[in-house]
């Protein structure tokens, strides 16, 4: 099983990009999606971004990520 997380553009050189999502950024690649532009939602798998996501559909994924996650601090 693959999980690939939501994040925002927030820097771009041609097909390197800094991708960031809650206070964390990581350089990824955008070799499969020549057509992403700065500010864009894509997932992100092993520091590949496989598909453009729109902003409510990233958020909605994040906040599920979110509560699992807190879920498991109670454990």
């Amino acid at each position: 099983m693959c999980l690939a997380i939501p994040m925002r553009i927030v820097e771009m050189d041609g097909v390197t990009a800094v991708a960031e999502v809650d206070g964390v950024a990581r350089k990824v690649r955008l070799d499969l999606l020549p057509e992403v532009v700065l500010g864009d939602y894509v997932l992100i798998h092993a520091g590949l971004a496989i598909a453009r996501v729109d902003a409510a559909q990233a958020e909605e994924t994040l906040s599920l990520l979110r509560t699992l996650a807190a879920a498991d601090e109670v454990y």
